[in-house]
């Protein structure tokens, strides 16, 4: 990369600066306490149907345990690359937990190379039970780590329950509605590092290439520096600027499925140009592996037919993650040889 003081931002890496008062920030107390569902709902409502993310506050996660998260998350990738590759992601197969080196991962690969390293945990097991359900890698270096990413997750696992139940009431359904097919959901707490960059910036090489979210929710937390863009429903990439004591908050495909549409998984990046470190902690929560999602009854019409079949969350998934790992096409490509791609797939490797 060039060095300079200054980014010089390509024409089409421009954000449209404007405040993000068309996508709301919602205080999701009411929801929490039990006090007012029903206007949260409608406000959850209107805010996925037409922006696709949303800022909450008053979530009831202690700010204390989400800044030990993020000062273990800049400690773990301040390491020697040597020590965190000991952690690499392909070391735990179809589990997908580990770190993800610097352009390891690409979301948009056909026109971005990804400036970012990750490390994934999810659900703590003691064995390889199938895709996304294994071991977790812990580095042996930093005390009070395991503590607080896992702590994190947790939190962000009840926070994403809540808000699950307000998108169920905004559809008019039940608050419980998800649950059934979340007894052991998928959900992975990512980190994330994020260089700056300077010079000329363009496509080939930022943050996070544009991409939509695979599961039903994701959850934010955001540090100071920014660089998160989120295009709007003009085709517009519209800046996320962190608003501290809130996490972002979006859908990904399933809900959209689910909603045919009506929900739409939105498209966003990261590009850092802010001249300092950028760290987040996205929080992914699915479904239970072999839940099958389908367009919902009250979002089929004469009108707006169906418009996705029958799969479940972790056939989707993981043919999501199939795309962007290699460590996993061997895995995937002795399923397809054995039937229904990830679902026999699933079934074998519950027994390992």
């Amino acid at each position: 990369m060039i060095e300079s003081n200054l980014a010089q931002l390509d024409e089409n890496l421009r954000a449209k600066r404007q405040s993000f008062d068309k996508v709301p920030l919602l205080d999701l107390s009411p929801l929490v306490e039990g006090s007012d569902t029903v206007r949260v709902a409608k406000e959850i409502r209107w805010a996925l149907a037409n922006a696709g993310f949303v800022y909450i506050k008053n979530h009831g996660v202690p700010p204390r345990l989400i800044d030990e998260a993020f000062a273990h998350t800049r400690a773990f990738f301040d390491l020697p690359v040597e020590e965190k590759m000991k952690l690499h992601i392909s070391n735990s197969g179809v589990a997908l937990r580990g770190y993800i080196q610097f352009f390891g991962e690409n979301t948009d690969p056909a026109k971005t190379n990804d400036l970012k390293e990750c490390f994934d945990i999810g659900p703590e097991r003691q064995t390889l039970e199938g895709p996304f359900f294994g071991p977790n890698q812990w580095p042996t270096r930093l005390p009070g780590f395991r503590e607080a990413v896992f702590s994190c997750h947790e939190a962000m696992k009840d926070l994403s329950i809540k808000m699950l139940s307000g998108i169920a009431l905004s559809l008019d359904l039940p608050a419980d509605f998800f649950r059934p097919q979340m007894k052991c959901p998928i959900t992975i707490q990512r980190l994330l590092h994020y260089p700056p960059q300077a010079g000329v910036v363009d496509d080939k090489v930022i943050g996070m290439g544009a991409h939509t979210d695979h599961g039903n929710l994701t959850i934010l937390a955001q540090d100071s520096v920014g660089g998160l863009q989120v295009m709007n429903r003009d085709g517009v990439w519209v800046e996320a600027n962190p608003i501290p004591g809130t996490f972002v908050i979006n859908i990904g495909e399933l809900v959209q499925k689910l909603t045919n549409d009506g929900y739409p998984a939105n498209p966003h990046r990261v590009v850092n140009i802010s001249g300092q470190e950028r760290y987040s902690l996205p929080f992914f929560i699915d479904a239970d592996r072999d839940a099958v999602i389908a367009p919902l009854e009250s979002c089929v019409s004469d009108d707006n037919p169906p418009r996705y079949q029958p799969v479940t969350c972790g056939e989707h998934k993981f043919a999501r993650f199939v795309e962007r790992f290699p460590h996993l096409h061997r895995e995937y490509a002795t399923a397809l040889r054995h039937g229904p791609a990830v679902q026999r797939f699933h079934r074998k490797t519950a027994t390992t």
